[in-house]
């Protein structure tokens, strides 16, 4: 197959094979030889279950199948081979470049679903979308793990050897963005000034997580064509990331923001789990994994950068309940001092499952903790606002010690107060902010009280399922399925929310963003299935929930 393969990408027609290179590479770093590893065993090691645990469990995935049948009728009939449906209007939107975002993001969903009718009538149309035309700007990032992972997944899934085609058409393309003196990409990316062959220079401000979480994609295709270039231009990158690690204002954690002009990724700050920076850390672990234990740099840089979040960035929030959990924060440093921002985010709720994963894959168990109580940190927010979602921003008050942590009203009341100064930069009465914000006791503000059908929570649940067998993950993925879907359907599909702080019939936004069916839907589906679809000794997810082989 790799011959055939091979043969037919060299031949085809594409104006980014053809452009020319001006900062070419001499030689290519390769991907590590020999054996894969025996890594440790990552999931548990379920029992068979009983007639009527089978049949709630069935009941359950095949509502959540369902509705992700309605969404993908309306998107096929409404917004067919556009980026987006608008689930309230009916209409269509293109957000990241108007390659058909939806559809080929959920390309796995449906092969996995069992969809595959609906499967092969989206791959026949995925292969027709042209790569060669590409809007003005693109985001090197979103294009890497939405359509480089999807279509790389569907085809370690399936086999169609279109797909791989697809994917080398789209990775041929995003190489060109690594053509600048240090070749380090934009990832913010002019692309037809690119095949105009305009000079291109990296960025000085660059967002972390979009430099460092192009790794396990550009890897995987390099897997899979032999063709070491994809491998070769992440992998500088990664030699930068472990070269600074320990020379930051955070040592073992890398800023928010970083020079990739300068290739200088140690100065500036914050630092954070969360926003701008998720993937890049969420990929040490699993990278390893896709190199089959092969390449220990992503061993070293996670053990680095997670000892350094345990101390700074993870905090234990004072709780009405004394609730023992951890909220993944921020972390704001200067050459003298380290101070933590205690900012929750329903983006950073994916730090319970890479903790979980880290600490199977490296045999940490006290990671394997961490990763329940991060977990269930977000399973208390989700549990305590009204409408059981959990809002996209929010702030709680630290406790002192992460063993000894009573609730104290008075210093929460005080919390709540500077937290919401007026705009004269006033405190307010903390009784009339809480009033007027909605805030659940324990939330100290609400900085975005949207929720925008994010997969985060649900994808840490998913994994510590997968991990520890503790029935009560899957409970608590039904109880938030069913909250999201009773506030979040509409009449085609489901909706965004404005604000998860109401008490009822909240206000829907005219978004369903393509991550609802590639990330959400298929977690909520894979934890309701048997345990050995897409295991995670077989697999390994990106950051978009793309399933990607690991090696045997």
């Amino acid at each position: 197959m790799f011959i055939y393969i091979k043969r037919s990408y060299t031949t085809l027609l594409s104006r980014w094979k053809s452009r020319p290179i001006q900062f070419p590479v001499d030689s290519y770093r390769t991907l590590p030889t020999g054996a894969p590893k025996q890594l440790p065993k990552v999931q548990h090691e379920f029992k068979a279950e009983s007639p009527d645990e089978k049949a709630a469990r069935e009941k359950k995935q095949l509502a959540v199948k369902q509705v992700f049948q309605k969404c993908w009728a309306s998107y096929k009939e409404k917004a067919w081979m556009q980026d987006e449906l608008e689930p309230i209007s009916g209409g269509a939107k293109n957000t990241f470049g108007g390659w058909a975002a939806t559809l080929v993001d959920s390309l796995d969903t449906l092969w996995i679903m069992d969809l595959k009718t609906e499967f092969d009538e989206a791959v026949s149309a995925a292969i027709n979308i042209d790569f060669d035309a590409p809007p003005g700007e693109i985001n090197v990032f979103e294009t890497t793990i939405r359509y480089l992972g999807g279509f790389m997944s569907a085809y370690d899934l399936s086999s169609d050897v279109r797909l791989l085609r697809k994917a080398i058409e789209v990775g041929e393309m995003l190489y060109a963005a690594f053509d600048t003196p240090n070749r380090m990409p934009l990832t913010r990316w002019d692309a037809q000034q690119a095949l105009t062959g305009t000079r291109q220079e990296a960025h000085e401000n660059t967002l972390v997580a979009e430099i460092g979480s192009l790794v396990m994609e550009f890897t995987r295709l390099s897997q899979l064509t032999k063709d070491m270039k994809w491998f070769d231009a992440v992998q500088r990158i990664t030699e930068i990331f472990a070269a600074q690690q320990m020379e930051t204002l955070l040592p073992g954690m890398w800023p928010i923001v970083v020079n990739a002009k300068e290739a200088n990724f140690s100065t500036n700050g914050p630092f954070t789990l969360s926003a701008m920076a998720d993937s890049v850390y969420e990929y040490l672990p699993k990278t390893f994994a896709l190199l089959g234990g092969l390449d220990q740099t992503y061993h070293a840089m996670y053990k680095q950068s997670m000892h350094a979040a345990k101390q700074h960035i993870l905090f234990r929030p004072m709780l009405p309940d004394n609730a023992d959990i951890l909220i993944s924060g921020n972390a704001v440093a200067s050459p003298t001092s380290i101070n933590l921002d205690p900012e929750g985010q329903h983006l950073g709720c994916f730090v319970g499952g890479m903790f979980a994963l880290g600490g199977r894959l490296f045999d940490i168990p006290a990671h394997v903790e961490i990763g329940k109580k991060a977990t269930d940190g977000c399973i208390w927010a989700y549990n305590n606002s009204p409408l059981g979602i959990m809002p996209e921003k929010f702030t709680m008050t630290p406790c002192h010690s992460t063993t000894d942590c009573k609730w104290d009203e008075a210093h929460y009341m005080r919390e709540v107060a500077q937290r919401n100064l007026n705009h004269k930069g006033e405190q307010q009465s903390a009784t009339n902010v809480i009033q007027k914000e909605k805030l659940p006791l324990g939330f100290t503000s609400a900085k975005d009280k949207r929720y925008i059908l994010r997969p985060e929570a649900i994808e840490s649940v998913f994994i510590l399922y997968r991990i520890t067998g503790e029935k009560h993950f899957r409970e608590t993925a039904w109880k938030m399925f069913t909250a999201i879907q009773k506030n979040t359907e509409t009449e085609l599909a489901n909706a965004a929310l404005s604000d998860v702080l109401v008490k009822e019939n909240p206000h829907k936004v005219g978004s369903m963003e393509s991550f609802w069916l590639a990330e959400t839907l298929k977690y909520f589906y894979l934890i309701f299935s048997e345990p050995d679809l897409i295991s995670l000794d077989e697999y390994v997810f990106n950051t978009e929930a793309h399933p990607f082989k690991r090696p045997s």
